[in-house]
């Protein structure tokens, strides 16, 4: 058995539309960094070849990605095992964070390893491309420059931050925001070292407009954290937001009480992570 295995969210810290394909796909540009807000995750080996999820908190979908995730592996390996696996949610999902991604990469990673099957990260990476664009950056282990619809890679090294994390009531669906009219999809191409150059305050999120149109909750949250932390963006097609909250032992400010925030909103003060927790899980 494998118990307490994270699977930790990511931010957008910029993200450029830099044009779209003949298949309708959308072309970006955008870092991903890795931080300290995390599901956990349980697996036990089953010996019947039955693949089962447990909802320890939230109640996730029927057929979520660590079950597609599994049986991938599974079938593509041709694994008999079957494992019990039980999902500790604590990443808000309509949000941005990439959850159900990095939930699906941990299942790889871990059964990976369970089952014996011991195959190098290159094979993984792979299976992860046909779950969903955001899979392979988990599986990749580290922070990463991306491009393409989400399939092109780059790791680079950032330094440690905090980050202020606001998670509105409202969950914002991806397909709503990449078909909105006011969507600006020909944002000029960036490079890594202007990037580097100015990391927390490079670039903006193109999707957060039609966000904003979409909701009112995005605009107020990115207002209370402009407010506190003297600057906001928004991660992903939404609706959480985030604030650069310092560099050092702690952050400048605290995040919100959570009593001050609306009913139904989520607050975290997180760490960003150099690496994955499950980096060296995969060759």
């Amino acid at each position: 058995m494998l118990h307490d295995v994270p699977a930790p969210a990511k931010l957008n810290l910029f993200l450029h539309v830099v044009g779209r394909r003949d298949d309708g796909y959308h072309l970006l540009q955008s870092v991903f960094a890795l931080i300290d807000w995390c599901d956990t995750l349980h697996f036990e080996r089953r010996d019947d070849g039955l693949l089962r999820r447990h909802d320890l908190t939230a109640a996730l979908p029927e057929d979520d990605l660590s079950l597609r995730a599994a049986r991938l592996l599974q079938r593509e390996s041709g694994c008999r095992l079957g494992a019990d696996i039980s999902i500790d949610k604590q990443v808000p999902w309509g949000a941005g964070l990439g959850g159900g991604s990095s939930d699906a990469a941990s299942t790889l990673l871990a059964l990976n390893r369970l089952w014996a099957i011991d195959w190098p990260r290159e094979r993984l990476l792979a299976l992860a491309a046909r779950l969903g664009a955001d899979v392979p950056f988990f599986v990749g282990g580290r922070n990463a420059w991306v491009e393409g619809i989400g399939d092109r890679l780059t790791p680079i090294d950032l330094a440690p931050r905090w980050w202020a994390v606001l998670k509105p009531a409202v969950a914002v669906p991806t397909a709503a925001i990449f078909g909105s009219p006011t969507l600006v999809r020909n944002t000029a191409a960036a490079t890594i070292s202007s990037f580097l150059a100015d990391p927390p305050g490079f670039g903006h999120n193109d999707l957060q407009g039609p966000a904003m149109a979409y909701s009112d909750e995005v605009a107020e949250a990115l207002t209370l954290l402009q407010t506190r932390f003297g600057n906001g963006r928004m991660t992903g097609s939404g609706s959480a937001v985030f604030a650069e909250a310092g560099t050092g032992d702690a952050p400048r400010f605290g995040m919100t009480e959570a009593g001050a925030l609306p009913p139904g909103w989520m607050g975290r003060m997180c760490r960003g992570l150099e690496r994955h927790p499950l980096a060296d899980w995969a060759g």
